[in-house]
């Protein structure tokens, strides 16, 4: 809801500037007409990529016509304007804000799609905070659950796979990090979050093999001799299966 609340603000904020920059940048206002026409001419100027044009005509159809067979086209263009302008945020928030208005609009499953590419494109890198990686894999998890059948759902899988293993590496590195720092035992709590949270990421096996690394490392090796049978059961042709080492315990 904070996401939104703030994002709301600034599309109040982007729209009085859209408004000012058309009335700046045209040589006339959006026409008036029916909402047929306005919505015609609105489309003559997305096709042409004459976005900020478009804009302000698909605006000028939801003011004036919010109740007609226009209005969510309207809406679903400005959200792609949005997102072809790269304006992520704004582009999110509308196609959330066409999802909430026009339930039953043919563009909704469109607009949950782009909406959780809007996240996509908003993800950072792996050292930064991840808030929009999460919302990503959120959005591609609900266009799932709603549209099992459909032709995007592959699309979406491999945009979650991609985006958890970007999780998964976060962790991954810091536990890396831990170990060249000489603190094997804060480098382990990485390796562990990354085989209990990301087993279906490319790096649970190396996270596998640095936890037992980590044991040997601690001297910890009756855990270290459970988990090495763990990992030729769980990778019996894993990349580290010959580099595993043997670990003697003693019997009491």
């Amino acid at each position: 809801m904070k996401f939104w609340k703030m994002n709301k603000i600034k599309y109040l904020i982007s729209l009085t500037t859209l408004i000012l920059v058309v009335a700046c940048g045209s040589n006339k206002p959006p026409e008036s007409g029916t909402a047929e026409e306005l919505y015609s001419r609105a489309m003559e100027l997305f096709d042409d990529e004459d976005y900020l044009d478009a804009a302000s005509h698909f605006e000028i159809i939801k003011l004036q016509y919010p109740a007609s067979l226009y209005a969510d086209d309207a809406q679903f263009h400005i959200a792609e304007i949005n997102y072809r302008r790269k304006e992520y945020i704004m582009a999110a928030f509308n196609f959330s804000l066409l999802r909430r208005i026009y339930p039953g609009s043919p563009h909704v499953k469109d607009a949950l799609m782009k909406n959780a590419m809007c996240f996509y494109e908003l993800s950072p890198p792996y050292d930064r905070d991840q808030d929009y990686t999460m919302k990503a894999i959120e959005s591609f998890q609900e266009f799932q659950y709603l549209y099992p059948e459909d032709s995007l759902y592959t699309e979406a899988t491999n945009k979650i796979i991609e985006l958890r293993n970007k999780l998964a590496y976060r962790e991954y590195f810091t536990a890396q990090l831990y170990t060249k720092m000489d603190s094997p035992l804060s480098a382990m709590i990485y390796y562990e979050t990354v085989i209990n949270k990301f087993s279906d990421t490319e790096y649970f096996e190396p996270a596998f093999f640095g936890k037992i690394e980590m044991l040997v490392w601690m001297k910890r090796n009756e855990e270290a001799a459970s988990m090495i049978g763990a990992y030729r059961k769980t990778f019996p042709n894993g990349p580290n299966i010959n580099n595993l080492p043997n670990i003697t315990v003693s019997s009491k």
